[in-house]
């Protein structure tokens, strides 16, 4: 079944990402974590889906989506998502997706592999009141690539990690994510990790995961090009 999601307004979060939201229309459900197939409701583009994570909570009145738009993607829909205006429309079809809430952890990404677990911390947060024995692992290029960082900072409970991989200037350390850095951080038995990023990230992380002793029932993973 296809969704027709009306833009409400848009807003930008970093220099390549912005926030849409949508109007939420009757009988489409989500979870915190799920992903939506999504097309540009205009000729030539309703064939076109590409996946987009929910960023609003289930219950909200409103969806939520913050998406990293990528100009040089010559015919990519990410290219055109910032010229969309309130009143223009996208067509979305049923939510799916592997990564959902399974307890308190470690939520690792690079980059928009983030968006899943801004619904999946938001909605714990709000249920729990904290988000005590969580830690966020979330590496970027730069300093002002990193989506929500205040708001991550600003979460009670949650330890976040912040890393860049291009900017020497900065004050935040300059590591990959790779097995030495999971090791300092993550406590084997002690939680899930959450990995969610382009299907090689998945693959290497989830292989250092692995060599450090996590478990292969505690690693969550989903890909997100």
């Amino acid at each position: 079944m296809s969704h027709k999601l009306v833009l409400q307004a848009v807003e930008k979060v970093t220099p390549d990402v912005n926030r849409y939201v949508f109007n939420k229309p009757e009988g489409l459900t989500f979870r915190a974590g799920q992903a939506v197939d999504i097309a540009l409701d205009r000729d030539g583009w309703r064939e076109e889906l590409r996946p987009f994570t929910f960023t609003s909570l289930p219950e909200d009145d409103a969806l939520e989506f913050t998406i990293k738009s990528y100009p040089g993607h010559e015919g990519g829909m990410t290219k055109y998502l910032p010229e969309l205006k309130p009143g223009d429309a996208v067509l979305a079809e049923e939510p799916w997706g592997a990564i959902e809430d399974k307890g308190p952890g470690w939520f690792i990404a690079g980059g928009a592999g983030v968006t899943p677990f801004i619904s999946i911390l938001r909605k714990r947060l709000k249920e729990h009141g904290s988000l005590d024995r969580s830690e966020l692992i979330f590496s970027n290029k730069t300093e002002k690539d990193i989506i929500l960082r205040d708001e991550f900072e600003q979460m009670s409970g949650l330890k976040t990690y912040f890393t860049v991989t291009g900017q020497p200037d900065s004050d935040l350390p300059k590591r990959k994510i790779d097995r030495d850095l999971l090791a300092d951080h993550v406590r084997v038995g002690k939680g899930k990790c959450y990995v969610c990023g382009p299907d090689q990230m998945l693959d290497d992380i989830s292989e250092a995961l692995k060599n450090i002793g996590v478990p292969e029932q505690d690693i969550i993973t989903e890909e997100f090009d």
